[in-house]
């Protein structure tokens, strides 16, 4: 397995009001995201990137459409790379779900899925089968997600365990990795500063 470069990509800001639960739901970017696409397509040129993956969500299939054709990348959108479902809690201020919920929730955060939402154990199985297929095909990749797919793999590109209620990359952000037949899960961190490159704001 040879190595290559996977650059992982949050979304830009978005439009929603401060404390609002949103995983599906719709949101818009805040204005001033193209400055970011531009500063995106540096990097992406610079790591050879071919292929942008994005995940079907407006706020990162807009991007994509601008990202994938400033930097000469094939654009693939795949369903696997959606945020978490959160069910009956999308929309709502966090502060208005029930304590109870939110406390096994973070017990639990495995097996725990809100009211007619999606487990953790839910996404680590979709975004696992993407890393894996996408490994596989050995390309020069970036891919645009999410705080909770970006979440899962940062660690699988790191070699690291990962972790569902870790911090998540902050938005607009991207982190840069030289993955290869080494990138195994290990709970020694050093692997993740072994592989991990850089995180950095991609304001052009």
């Amino acid at each position: 397995m040879r190595s290559f470069p996977v650059l992982l990509v949050r979304h830009a800001p978005v439009q929603v009001g401060q404390g609002i639960c949103y995983g599906r739901q719709e949101v818009a970017l805040r204005p001033g995201w193209e400055s970011i696409v531009s500063g995106l397509s540096v990097l992406a040129k610079g790591a050879v990137c071919q292929v942008l993956y994005s995940s079907p969500a407006q706020r990162c299939w807009q991007m994509a459409l601008h990202l994938a054709k400033s930097a000469g990348m094939e654009l693939r959108v795949d369903h696997r790379l959606a945020e978490l479902n959160f069910g009956k809690w999308e929309g709502l201020p966090w502060q208005d779900i029930d304590r109870t919920l939110l406390d096994e929730w973070a017990q639990n955060p495995e097996s725990f899925a809100p009211p007619e939402g999606e487990s953790g154990q839910d996404l680590y199985k979709r975004i696992r089968s993407f890393w894996h297929e996408m490994c596989q095909r050995e390309e020069n990749v970036c891919v645009l997600s999410h705080g909770g797919p970006l979440r899962l793999l940062s660690a699988f590109a790191g070699g690291y365990q990962p972790q569902l209620l870790a911090p998540s990359m902050p938005q607009g952000f991207a982190r840069l990795f030289m993955v290869g037949e080494n990138n195994e899960f290990s709970t020694n961190k050093n692997q993740f500063l072994k592989h991990h490159k850089k995180e950095e704001p991609c304001q052009a």
